[in-house]
């Protein structure tokens, strides 16, 4: 049987500043995210499955990525929780804005790495994650490859 990958997109409204950062992005900012979440399996060859012929239903996949990625970071704040930062996180949640705390700088590289692991743990068995894309601006994205990332 074929091995097919398929492929779903998102888009989320996210704030973020990067600590320490020597250019314009250490000043709270945001972006429209565009997240392409590509997953790699067989489709389903058994003709009295209700998803016969799909490799993953596309809304079991948006439910694993809605839940995950754009349910969390959709209209959030994103803040390094390892930097000064959590001062203005603390006063901005304070006022009743969504702030998150990570443990990483919060770059799309990072980012996508995260998304990447969460997806994952998410994926059905027979269904691999294949690559993530997450477009920051209409010209800058970083891209994640199981191929370049085996599990550890």
């Amino acid at each position: 049987m074929n091995s097919i990958r398929i492929t779903k997109q998102f888009t989320f409204e996210t704030g973020h500043a990067l600590y320490g950062y020597d250019g314009k992005c250490r000043n709270v900012h945001g972006h429209s995210y565009k997240l392409s979440v590509t997953v790699i399996g067989t489709p389903i060859s058994d003709n009295t499955h209700v998803k016969f012929g799909m490799v993953i239903d596309f809304s079991d996949l948006k439910k694993i990525v809605k839940e995950e990625i754009v349910d969390v970071f959709d209209h959030a704040t994103v803040f390094n929780k390892n930097t000064p930062h959590v001062e203005l996180a603390g006063e901005l949640q304070s006022r009743g804005h969504n702030v998150l705390l990570v443990n990483y700088q919060p770059t799309s590289e990072m980012m996508v790495i995260d998304f990447a692991d969460k997806i994952r743990k998410r994926l059905p068995a027979e269904i691999t994650l294949f690559s993530l894309r997450l477009q920051e601006t209409e010209s800058s994205y970083a891209e994640w490859y199981a191929s370049d990332n085996p599990l550890q």
